[in-house]
């Protein structure tokens, strides 16, 4: 089986509590940040918080995209991609609508995940470069990716 990256991020926090947790917080901080401090990079080479949340925005895509077809398919090959490339895209996208988006579809999802049963969670599904995982092991992935950009953007605002 493979091991989550993201579980350290993790820890004892409940993956269903973060995944529906994260819109809020994320907003909390973005009002919090306001239109210049959401521009502000941490360091050269580091996301601003925008950018943080234009990479989550894409990221609850995919894991949407990947939600339904790990439970729709049998034994689904997830297709992984760039973060880094996908970044170079976030030039014309402002904070406001990254999270308009990441919200609508994490709303959309957090539906799907309370309609799933027990032998849903249980579906594998192999990761190029991960291996095979659980449903269960996706949506702790969505929780522990949550915490670790929900961290950045609270050093970015606690250094403002």
């Amino acid at each position: 089986m493979a091991t989550n990256p993201y579980a350290r991020f993790l820890g004892e926090h409940p993956p269903f509590e973060v995944i529906g947790e994260t819109a809020g917080r994320l907003k909390t901080l973005l009002d919090g940040l306001g239109v210049l401090g959401v521009e502000q990079a941490p360091a050269p080479g580091k996301w601003s918080a925008r950018q943080i949340v234009c990479h989550l925005a894409d990221c609850e895509i995919v894991f949407a995209f990947r939600l339904r077809q790990a439970i729709t398919q049998d034994h689904h090959v997830i297709q992984p991609f760039d973060q880094d490339l996908w970044a170079t895209l976030y030039n014309p996208c402002d904070a406001e609508t990254a999270l308009t988006v990441f919200t609508a579809v994490r709303r959309w999802n957090i539906r799907l995940i309370y309609s799933l049963s027990p032998a849903d969670m249980e579906k594998k599904l192999t990761h190029p470069e991960r291996g095979e995982m659980t449903l269960e092991v996706v949506l702790e992935t969505m929780a522990g990716h949550d915490l670790n950009h929900l961290a950045q953007v609270e050093a970015i605002a606690g250094s403002l």
